[in-house]
C-alpha cells in the first residue's frame, strides 16, 4: 500500500481483519477466558472489539478456525467469520487482505500474505499493546490463572528481518511501519 492510500484510511472507517485464535492466545486475559471454552474466549474478544468499534467508528471481521461453530456474537461494526472445512482462517484472512485494510495477525504467512495483497500487516502484540494503552474494556480477569504468561510464544513467530541495508533517513521508520502507526493511532480517535 502506498502512502496516498494509507493516509486515506485518515478520512473513512477502517476494516480490520482479525486473526481471531491467533489474537487471542497472545493477550492474557482473553487467553485465560479461553481455557474456560473456545466459546468464552471468542465472546470476550468480540467484546472487547465491540468497545473499541464504537470509540473509532472502524469496522472489524473476526476469522476462526473451526466451520459450523457458532456462539461468537458479533454485532454491528463487529462481524464473525468461521472458516469452512476446506479452509484456514489464515486462507479467509489472506483472501479478504485482496480488498484492502489491516491484517492482525503473529503468523508471519498471514502478515506476508496481507503485504501481498495490498492490506496492511500489524501483528497481535502491536494491536494489543494499542487497545491496552486505551484503556479498553478488558475482559474480567477474575480467576485468571497464575501461570499466564503476558506473551505465549507461536510457532510460527518469527521475527522478520530486512533483506539488506536501508537507503534512506535512518531515524525514520520504514514506509509500511509507518502506515502501521497511522493506522493503530487511528483507533484512540473518537468520531462523535
Amino acid at each position: 500500500m502506498d502512502e496516498p492510500e494509507a493516509a486515506a484510511y485518515n478520512d473513512r472507517a477502517m476494516h480490520w481483519l482479525i486473526d481471531g485464535y491467533n489474537v487471542i492466545r497472545r493477550d492474557p486475559a482473553l487467553a485465560s477466558r479461553e481455557r474456560m471454552s473456545l466459546e468464552a474466549g471468542r465472546d470476550a474478544l468480540c467484546r472487547r472489539l465491540m468497545t473499541v468499534a464504537r470509540a473509532s467508528g472502524d469496522r472489524f471481521t473476526v476469522v476462526f478456525d473451526g466451520a459450523g461453530h457458532g456462539g461468537a456474537g458479533g454485532g454491528g461494526a463487529v462481524r464473525v467469520l468461521f472458516s469452512s472445512a476446506r479452509e484456514s482462517a489464515d486462507r479467509v484472512l489472506a483472501r479478504m487482505a485482496t480488498r484492502g485494510g489491516a491484517v492482525v495477525s503473529n503468523d508471519r504467512e498471514v502478515r506476508r500474505a496481507a503485504a501481498r495483497a495490498g492490506a496492511l500487516a500489524i501483528s497481535a502484540d502491536e494491536f494489543l499493546a494499542r487497545l491496552e494503552r486505551l484503556g479498553a474494556e478488558a475482559p474480567d480477569r477474575g480467576g485468571r490463572p497464575a501461570d499466564a504468561t503476558p506473551h505465549m510464544k507461536d510457532e510460527d513467530e518469527e521475527p522478520e528481518r530486512p533483506a539488506g541495508p536501508r537507503k534512506g533517513n535512518p531515524r525514520r521508520l520504514p514506509r509500511k511501519q509507518r502506515a502501521a502507526a497511522r493506522a493503530l493511532g487511528r483507533l484512540g480517535k473518537s468520531r462523535l
